[in-house]
């Protein structure tokens, strides 16, 4: 909700626990939800400006009024549903062609025409090797300023910088190749080469049913 034309595909699993007619009636539910969500959300920024506009003293919440002009402006694209049952392989299948799918329309997504520089796919096949080398840790995780130096190690990246590199790893992390929090001060100058490593290192804190498990504990 905060990034400008977000795309968002909702995807509804454990399909095997459910009748077909279940299916049916949830998807039509969870979609029903979403839209009411976006509603109130579009009603409450509304109000929220409506009452910094309309208040005595303006001019003290311009910066409020900017923020919450930027998230109004924000606009949210919802696809339909889609749902599997992630114990069959065909499901799966079938997710990722859907996906693909919506990421080669021109209309959802605008860039899907740019043609990326060389360079680019020379970092990425680089940074794959790295990953995949057994000097790399086990949680991935590489200094920006180190693995500029590994990078430029390749006769063809020898002239590579940090400020392209900077450019370059942003195209990653949106793909999902690599994860660099750059907007986080301490994570900055982090790249995580095996974005697989925070899953794992985050299921022990995010479960499933977690309240349930502790209340019965």
């Amino acid at each position: 909700m905060r990034v400008p034309n977000s795309v968002v595909l909702p995807v509804g699993t454990h399909v095997d626990c459910c009748q077909e007619q279940e299916v049916a009636e949830k998807t039509h539910d969870i979609m029903a939800r979403i839209t009411a969500m976006l509603a109130e959300r579009k009603s409450t920024l509304a109000h929220f400006i409506d009452n910094l506009e309309g208040s005595e003293e303006p001019k003290f919440y311009v910066d409020q009024w900017e923020r919450l002009k930027e998230m109004e402006s924000c606009t949210l694209t919802i696809l339909n549903l889609v749902a599997v049952n992630c114990t069959d392989h065909c499901d799966i299948k079938k997710l990722e062609a859907t996906i693909l799918e919506h990421v080669k329309n021109e209309e959802l997504f605008p860039e899907v025409v740019r043609v990326l520089p060389p360079v680019y796919r020379q970092v990425e096949a680089a940074i794959v090797d790295i990953a995949q080398s057994e000097e790399l840790a086990d949680h991935g995780m590489m200094d920006l300023q180190y693995l500029l130096s590994k990078l430029s190690q390749h006769e063809h990246l020898a002239s590579l910088g940090r400020e392209l590199l900077q450019d370059i790893l942003r195209y990653l992390h949106r793909i999902g190749l690599v994860v660099w929090y750059e907007e986080i001060k301490h994570l900055e100058s982090t790249v995580f080469l095996q974005p697989t490593f925070l899953i794992t290192m985050f299921k022990p804190l995010v479960q499933y049913r977690l309240v349930q498990q502790l209340e019965s504990i």
